[in-house]
């Protein structure tokens, strides 16, 4: 864990985006910097997006990863 909090936060939100959600996290591990946490708000999916983000946790080990899964809610009317 680091010592000083992290510059900036980069957030990716998703509901059944698998392939999309992938791609999106593998450009963000590309990135030369890494200081910063990195957000992803999953909607609750059920197409194995949480798979694929259980997959890169390890990977991710430089960085602060925090997932949110939870159902989206309609907006009231």
């Amino acid at each position: 864990m680091k010592d000083t909090p992290p510059r900036f936060s980069i957030v990716t939100i998703n509901l059944n985006n698998r392939a999309g959600l992938e791609k999106t996290i593998q450009s963000v591990i590309k990135q030369e910097c890494t200081d910063y946490e990195y957000i992803i708000i999953d909607g609750g999916s059920s197409d194995g997006s949480a798979e694929v983000i259980r997959e890169y946790q390890g990977a991710l080990s430089y960085l602060s990863l925090i997932h949110i899964s939870e159902p989206t809610r309609p907006e009231p009317i």
